[in-house]
């Protein structure tokens, strides 16, 4: 089943309590939370105290996506603001099987995340530990940035793996994820839609969640 995660990172931070709950209307079932520090991404977004209040706001899970260096440090606040999932970077972890132990000690749901140009293969031996791999279509660090094609290779290989070992991970794609994309997107395999611009850019997030999960659905034949 296809969902849609809104990602934050394009509403208007002054609403965000209405923007999350217009994209709930509209069908979006995770919100999803871009966490930027200025190091390993040229960003800086929020942190654990915008998290405690968004989990005031919704009961959906919160998907929190962590582009910073040392996640270790950070990883109990946020699963004490309210945390469901969190996903880590491949580069951004010295220390990979450990810090995502450490995400499932916390009590969420761990994740890994790889750049455009990281192979699927790197992260074949801990496939088995996580809830979904997200792959970043787009360079992280901005939102509304263009679709980097050859993602979708790596999408197809992924599904691949998961099926040749046996797994159920989800397959999460962030970056460039719109009307035009989203049909390759989950027919290539994903089935973790994040999109922010296409449901927040022109202020009506309801009907254009309803319009982007409708044009997935339609594309996975569900």
């Amino acid at each position: 089943m296809v969902q849609l995660l809104p990602s934050i990172l394009s509403a208007d931070f002054a609403r965000l309590a209405d923007e999350v709950a217009a994209a709930e209307r509209g069908g979006g079932t995770v919100i999803h939370v871009d966490i930027m520090d200025g190091h390993f991404v040229p960003n800086i977004t929020i942190g654990p105290p915008v998290v405690k209040s968004l989990r005031k706001a919704t009961k959906l899970p919160l998907d929190c996506h962590l582009m910073i260096e040392n996640p270790d440090e950070f990883i109990p606040a946020f699963a004490e603001a309210g945390a469901n999932w969190v996903s880590v970077h491949y580069e951004a972890c010295r220390h990979l099987h450990r810090t995502l132990q450490l995400i499932e000690h916390h009590g969420m749901k761990p994740a890994v995340v790889l750049n455009p140009a990281t192979r699927v293969e790197l992260i074949r031996d801990i496939l088995p530990m996580l809830h979904h791999v997200l792959i970043m279509s787009v360079n992280p660090g901005f939102g509304g940035q263009e679709f980097i094609p050859f993602s979708l290779q790596k999408i197809r290989r992924l599904a691949q793996l998961r099926q040749e070992m046996g797994l159920a991970f989800k397959i999460e794609v962030d970056g460039g994820v719109a009307h035009d994309t989203v049909a390759q997107v989950v027919q290539a395999g994903a089935e973790l839609l994040v999109a922010g611009n296409a449901v927040f850019g022109a202020g009506q997030a309801e009907r254009d969640a309803r319009e982007l999960l409708g044009a997935a659905r339609k594309a996975a034949g569900e």
